[in-house]
């Protein structure tokens, strides 16, 4: 038997909750675990956890809070804190097998909060919502939330919003069943080959690819299973998470482009500051270079900010301008960079490789953002600031997507992790 939660603020959204369970319940071997946040409290026989259980249980030291006459903001806040550790809970007894959620903005920014929040990477998560045709990356983050847009409001059934519920309910059904029978003690377990697999991660960007093609060429297939991390923010947002999750043995940080889009106001595939932490504070071997650190990331031509008029842009495609990082912002990142390396928890297991001859395809010799200059300021402030510490700094006259580069790179991930 496979259990969904089932999330929703039931004093606005009551009648469609409840829908949406008969709609799990139609399938065969599936149970509803209704949890009510909403800010009134609201008796239905159908609710599992009531919205005055939830927060006697769940709302932690503070007793002086309450939803009753909190700003909306606020009741957001509190509510998904109350959420995300009753969710917790529920996982770790092996309580649920999938979570689902239907609502609006408010609603949406609740269930989401709890589910990045509470449950790893792999587990079933859906939220039907008003907002999912939009931008969808403050609700979804790093995790692998799905999102199905609700087409009308969550205000009211009717023949449309009823047949998105139902699709959504078969959707969540199918996946816990799902991830009930993978997680289950009859479950097929891998084979000994596979289990003794050290998982790698590795950063990449478009102008990186030929590099980390290489890379997982050369890598031994026996010894190594590849996730390879798109870095345009989330992706390396998701590294990070999986970091500390322990789901990463080691680390091949090609691809460090986000921390220009932290460093550069307007960028807009920032990882946020914490990019490059979770390698160091887990101490795993980390080799880390400087792919894609040439260039900062905008939307269409037309949306790169008034400020920047000037620069040397390119059009990678119609949604994505480059700019070139210039000598004040690649010392910057440098010094980003360096700092995060030199606190690792085992720095003897980190190596920066300085790729001298490029650090993507456009900025090699002849590229369009060729600068000598802006590289070698990102190249010494690097290697100053790592000056005295035992992490291993490897100049080298390639650049980063040469054939050779890669399989040394590699070769040099499989020694760390031999010493490991």
């Amino acid at each position: 038997m496979a259990t969904v939660a089932l999330v929703g603020t039931c004093d606005t959204k009551l009648e469609e909750l409840l829908f949406l369970r008969s709609q799990i319940l139609q399938h065969e071997g599936l149970q509803v675990l209704m949890i009510d946040v909403g800010r009134n409290p609201v008796s239905h026989e159908a609710i599992t956890i009531t919205q005055p259980e939830l927060i006697s249980e769940y709302r932690g030291d503070d007793t002086t809070l309450g939803p009753s006459t909190l700003p909306r903001g606020d009741l957001i806040k509190f509510m998904s804190s109350c959420a995300t550790k009753a969710i917790q809970s529920l996982f770790s007894a092996g309580l649920i097998h999938g979570i689902i959620s239907a609502g609006g903005s408010g609603g949406t920014s609740l269930a989401a909060t709890a589910m990045r929040s509470a449950l790893p990477i792999g587990f079933p998560k859906l939220i039907v919502s008003t907002v999912a045709s939009g931008n969808t990356g403050p609700y979804v983050g790093e995790a692998d939330i799905a999102m199905l847009y609700s087409v009308v409001d969550i205000a009211g059934l009717n023949s449309v919003l009823r047949e998105v519920l139902s699709n959504a309910a078969a959707s969540i059904a199918a996946a816990a069943q799902g991830y009930a029978l993978r997680h289950s003690q009859s479950a097929v377990q891998p084979d000994e080959t596979e289990k003794k697999k050290k998982r790698i991660g590795i950063t990449m960007f478009g102008v990186t690819t030929p590099a980390v093609d290489a890379i997982r060429r050369y890598l031994p297939q026996d010894k190594y299973e590849t996730l390879v991390f798109h870095a345009t923010g989330h992706g390396g947002r998701a590294m990070e998470r999986l970091i500390r999750e322990g789901a990463i043995d080691a680390v091949i940080d090609l691809t460090t482009t986000e921390i220009c889009d932290l460093i550069v106001p307007g960028g807009v595939m920032s990882a946020g500051p914490g990019r490059l932490s979770a390698a160091a504070e887990a101490g795993i071997p980390c080799l880390v270079s400087l792919g894609a650190t040439d260039m900062v990331n905008f939307g269409p031509k037309e949306t790169v900010p008034e400020r920047y008029a000037g620069r040397k842009l390119y059009v990678h495609n119609p949604a994505v301008t480059l700019m070139r990082v210039d000598i004040e912002e690649a010392r910057k990142v440098g010094e980003f960079i360096a700092g995060k390396l030199k606190g690792s928890k085992e720095p003897r297991m980190v190596q920066m490789w300085i790729p001298r001859g490029g650090v993507s395809v456009i900025s090699k010799a002849g590229g369009i953002f060729e600068d000598k200059k802006a590289d070698e300021v990102l190249f010494e402030t690097i290697r100053e600031g790592l000056k005295g510490s035992v992490v291993r700094v490897v100049d080298d006259e390639r650049d980063i997507n040469d054939e050779e580069f890669a399989r040394d790179i590699a070769g040099a991930l499989d020694d760390l992790v031999g010493k490991s």
